[in-house]
């Protein structure tokens, strides 16, 4: 069974990578899904994002990386994953998310969504939060993969905000 973990990962954070790390126990591989598509605005370009991730699970070979656009559960569909993964940080995440398992579930009842937690170390991580400390010009770096970091660096220094 596959699961796909879709995201913005503007920039991908350790508390990510915790839960797909943990993920690649409970299934026999997972897909992290850079969404092209998004409402948000983005620091990272989609490339770069892609290549964050593709960097950072390097090391896994029961991880890929890839970036999609569209519907979530239309690629979770193509790519045959049993389940999308989703993270839940507080319980503040849980309505947004409840509604999207939801409506997941209608649009095709065969994908299940399965909820992890992150560990204790990273529950309080967030991609708004790091970016922030980033363009401050804090140290982001138990909070990020190397490459993040730098990549982090690189961008507030390109705007002028560090």
């Amino acid at each position: 069974m596959l699961a796909l973990y879709p995201g913005t990962f503007d920039p991908i954070t350790n508390g990510h990578t915790d839960l797909v790390r943990r993920a690649v126990g409970l299934f026999e591989g997972v897909i992290v899904a850079v969404a092209a598509d998004t409402t948000k605005h983005t620091l990272f370009g989609h490339e770069q994002r892609l290549e964050m991730a593709k960097t950072v699970f390097a090391d896994e070979p029961r991880v890929e990386v890839v970036g999609f656009s569209g519907l979530t559960i239309h690629y979770a569909r193509e790519r045959k994953a049993a389940a999308i993964l989703r993270g839940l940080r507080a319980v503040s995440d849980f309505e947004f998310e409840f509604q999207l398992a939801i409506m997941n579930r209608r649009l095709e009842p065969r994908i299940e969504t399965i909820f992890l937690t992150p560990g204790e170390s990273s529950t309080f991580i967030s991609s708004t939060l790091v970016r922030e400390i980033a363009r401050l010009g804090g140290d982001v770096d138990e909070f990020v993969h190397p490459t993040v970091s730098e990549a982090l660096a690189r961008a507030y220094e390109d705007k002028g905000d560090s």
